[in-house]
């Protein structure tokens, strides 16, 4: 708490969005019982050595979440990443994806309380699951993302990170030219959009657009719409959302009717 005795300015707190008054105060600001309370409450700390074993590492936080606000899972992949050599080379640019302007256009219909769990940089991470690692994936979400990180990370994989960012903004660009934000929902019978933003419909169509992106470019944005929407309501499609759908045939049939409805002519 003695700022001067490491020679640094005292801490003013900020972003305190549920108490708002807090923010912009010191430590000497706060009434007495305050003080002497965070005083007094006990600080669990558990050091990781630097020269550790990564991989011990990178294991070792994710079992370390425990207790308190627990993190979404995109937050304990994002901060375990840096315990990884380059890891925070692949955070990073996972993190300037989910800002890509293309890309935030494309998921407006992702619930602000989503995002604040990091949804939107899982989503940037779906995208390269969906479009370059089906095979891992064995029914359950988290572990597919897991296992797909840990693959790229560790190096156990190729993954050309330049080469394939340049191609989730190219695969987004055109998706946010003929669809804008009504590419991953649900439509009504006009044919209007509808709901918020669906995790499956996500990765069937943004794989679809990734596969068949030359047939697709030269479209018009009605027309694009037109066959995404008798896509959504193709019975083989609605049963694949059904029950079992977190299963790799129900993924890849999504995958199949919507791809099959853009190169049908």
């Amino acid at each position: 708490m003695d700022h001067a005795a490491i020679n640094e300015p005292e801490l003013r707190l900020a972003g305190c969005d549920i108490v708002n008054e807090l923010n912009s105060k010191v430590f000497s600001d706060l009434p007495l019982t305050v003080r002497l309370k965070i005083i007094r409450s006990p600080i669990r700390a558990t050091i990781i050595n630097k020269s550790g074993d990564a991989f011990v590492k990178y294991e070792m936080f994710k079992r370390l979440n425990t207790g308190g606000s627990l993190l979404s899972s995109q937050e304990i992949r994002n901060c375990s990443s840096r315990m990884v050599e380059g890891g925070d080379l692949f955070y990073d640019a996972i993190q300037e994806m989910a800002k890509y302007p293309s890309f935030v256009k494309t998921i407006q219909r992702l619930p602000d309380t989503f995002r604040e769990k990091r949804a939107d940089e899982e989503l940037v991470l779906r995208f390269f699951a969906v479009t370059l690692f089906r095979d891992h994936y064995h029914g359950n979400i988290e572990e597919w993302l897991d296992s797909i990180m840990e693959s790229i990370l560790f190096r156990k994989v190729k993954f050309d990170l330049p080469n394939q960012k340049s191609s989730f903004e190219k695969v987004f660009d055109l998706i946010a030219e003929k669809l804008g934000d009504s590419a991953f929902t649900r439509f009504t019978e006009d044919g209007l959009p509808t709901g918020r933003l669906a995790p499956a419909y996500y990765e069937a169509t943004a794989c679809t657009f990734s596969d068949c992106y030359s047939a697709i470019k030269p479209m018009s944005g009605g027309e694009v719409k037109k066959r995404l929407v008798a896509a959504y309501t193709d019975q083989l499609f609605l049963d694949s959302n059904g029950p079992g759908a977190n299963t790799i045939p129900k993924l890849e049939q999504r995958i199949r009717v919507v791809s099959k409805h853009f190169l049908d002519q």
